[in-house]
């Protein structure tokens, strides 16, 4: 191959790579995941080209142009900071939502592996309080004298508000975790943790609704339970994943599809877990807050719900191709 027929045949591409480079110049922040990705390939191939060029051509003028053509783009992959916080925005913005709706059918399951308990416990307590003692955990029976005295047990001071809150984040996120980890046992683990915090939600709710304080449990609640509910369906989900790929791996070795489920699964709740902040923060401060009236917390919760699923199933949709024929 002559130095004409190897312009040639990769013209096009360094001309791409260098459109990229320029569009950094302008403003980094505007290259999106895609551009970044393109912009790695291309670097990898005109790397490869200069080996080539340096080869055959060392005194030509093309090799010097991919010298500075490589030397650009090095430059601007490896300085770090603002594309990986560039890729961050995005994966906020587009990636996040994208990957749930991706990953949505073992949300899903984990919903219902917490609703459908969560509803026959509630049901059953409601009609027979006395099934509380054997549907509930021993940990949480201690509650059951609190509830029949038709009193709850949620009540935080306000100097304790800030030191609750934080620790109910930190509660939240390693009970997400759990059930994220819980996958490699094939998802069994991570369903038991579903169904018995689906029991112990229902029971204490039908218990409470017995006694004639349910409103005031489910006013309390609702304002975070939301947003906490629905951050433990995608850890929960995460972790069905991960069992899912164990169990069946499909055509790929069991250790790839494992590694592929982990990839998505770790992306999803590591998205999710700043939710768990905000869930923290509302718990903390608006759920137990008498002064606060009913309606603003269920106000909160309603529009937490409706905002974080707006952002879910609408963020990071690509826009329809609109096609003219002239």
């Amino acid at each position: 191959m002559n130095v004409d027929e190897f312009y040639q045949s990769r013209r096009r591409e360094w001309e791409l790579l260098s459109e990229l480079l320029e569009r950094t110049q302008k403003d980094v922040q505007r290259l999106t995941t895609s551009d970044v990705e393109r912009l790695a390939s291309l670097y990898r191939a005109a790397s490869s080209d200069l080996a080539l060029a340096k080869r055959d051509f060392p005194r030509h003028r093309i090799t010097r142009f991919l010298n500075q053509l490589v030397a650009r783009t090095h430059s601007v992959l490896y300085q770090g900071e603002p594309l990986a916080w560039r890729n961050l925005v995005d994966f906020a913005l587009r990636g996040f939502p994208r990957l749930f709706r991706e990953t949505f059918i073992f949300t899903l399951s984990a919903f219902l592996m917490f609703i459908i308990p969560a509803l026959a416990s509630g049901f059953a307590v409601a009609a027979s309080p006395d099934s509380a003692i054997w549907l509930l955990p021993a940990e949480v029976q201690s509650l059951i004298p609190i509830v029949e005295n038709k009193e709850l047990w949620i009540d935080i001071s306000m100097e304790e508000r800030p030191y609750a809150s934080s620790f109910i984040m930190q509660n939240n996120i390693r009970v997400s975790f759990l059930a994220f980890a819980s996958g490699v046992s094939g998802g069994l683990f991570t369903l038991w943790i579903l169904v018995q915090n689906g029991l112990i939600l229902g029971g204490l709710l039908g218990l409470t609704s017995y006694h004639d304080i349910g409103f005031e449990l489910a006013t309390f609640v609702v304002g975070h339970g939301v947003i906490e509910l629905s951050v433990i369906f995608m850890a929960g989900g995460s972790g069905l994943m991960l069992g899912w790929a164990l169990l069946r791996p499909g055509l790929m070795r069991r250790r790839d599809a494992l590694a592929i489920a982990a990839r998505k699964a770790v992306q999803l709740l590591g998205g999710a877990v700043p939710w768990l902040v905000l869930a923290g923060i509302i718990e903390g401060f608006i759920s137990p807050n008498e002064a606060m009236p009913w309606f603003v917390k269920w106000g909160v919760g309603i529009l937490s719900g409706v905002l974080m699923y707006s952002y879910l199933f609408t963020a990071g949709r690509e826009k329809q191709k609109t096609w003219k024929f002239e």
